[in-house]
């Protein structure tokens, strides 16, 4: 298991354990461990910090949209091209089936390894994977069937080609064309949600973050780098920018937080696919029945209150 710093003390309490249970048959030896190695996940891992959570957002063994796709839907068929420049391999959708329903699954994707990252570009759409999303997404609105979004990026790819061809502009696009497709929208944060690039198909019925997800304005380096001239201060940024799943539910920014696993979704990606599975569903299941001139104006009205401002007299 690839671990971080602060999660040190767990990884050599479970590599002792693992030695004992080779070489001795002491079971109340390997039981004292055991329960030292459950009182420290407990220390450790109710006391996280707001960096901590994105050090766990961004860990390498992390599930990823299409592992999520492969566990709880079916009949996923991919759908590529945004019709007008071409397929952009960091944004995945398709056609799925979940337990049976339709449904219309978008989400970004990173890789693995070196090779497949550069294949995906760390996760980071182009402009072509917006305006897929959104071709996409019209699509469902035509055949009726609900959308489930997977959110995990660092951002949008700020590279010279993408603003060439006018990554702000499909960006803002989707933020106004997803008010009003009229089909329900379910969106979770699996991962990293930075910025545009996460918000740029954010726009749903149902927002929900995964408990050790973070959803931000900007990443805790880029503010640090803009504030203070140093991304070393990420970790001093990260509790300003108020980006986790509690701290964002009791704004109001989300609806809702899907529980991991202790420790994070990379300890038992089985489970927390279960916990997605499940928490999609839930939405899903409230959101049908809605009619579709009352969806969108509850929609439009979820993202008109966040944010709170005063006029001077």
């Amino acid at each position: 298991m690839t671990g971080l710093d602060f999660e040190r003390p767990i990884l050599e309490l479970e590599r002792k354990i693992q030695e004992l249970k080779q070489i001795t048959s002491d079971k109340e030896v390997i039981k004292r461990l055991e329960a030292e190695l459950e009182k420290k996940k407990i220390e450790i891992y109710q006391n996280i910090t707001s960096w901590q959570r994105v050090q766990i957002a961004r860990h390498p063994k992390r599930p990823y949209t299409l592992d999520y796709i492969k566990m709880f839907m079916t009949d996923f068929y991919e759908l590529h091209g945004d019709r007008l420049f071409s397929d952009d391999k960091a944004m995945i959708s398709g056609l799925a089936k979940l337990d049976g329903q339709k449904i219309l699954v978008i989400g970004h994707q990173k890789g693995r390894d070196t090779k497949e990252n550069l294949y995906r570009n760390f996760g980071c759409a182009h402009p072509e994977g917006y305006r897929k999303a959104l071709r996409l997404m019209q699509l469902a609105q035509l055949v009726n069937i609900p959308v489930v979004v997977l959110v995990d990026t660092p951002g949008a790819y700020p590279g010279i080609g993408a603003e060439e061809r006018g990554q702000a502009q499909a960006i803002a696009l989707n933020l106004r064309e997803m008010v009003t497709i009229s089909v329900p929208i379910v969106v979770t944060v699996i991962g990293e949600g930075g910025s545009g690039g996460a918000l740029g198909v954010g726009i749903g019925d149902r927002v929900c973050v995964m408990e050790n997800a973070y959803y931000s304005v900007i990443s805790p380096e880029g503010c640090a780098a803009i504030l203070w001239k140093d991304s070393a201060k990420a970790p001093i940024a990260a509790e300003a920018l108020k980006l986790t799943a509690g701290e964002l539910l009791s704004f109001g920014i989300i609806d809702d937080i899907v529980s991991e696993p202790q420790g994070g979704a990379h300890r038992d990606p089985e489970k927390a696919g279960r916990n997605l599975k499940e928490a999609i569903k839930k939405h899903l299941k409230e959101l049908k029945d809605i009619p579709k001139d009352k969806l969108l104006s509850q929609r439009y009205q979820k993202f008109r209150k966040i944010g709170v401002f005063t006029q001077a007299q």
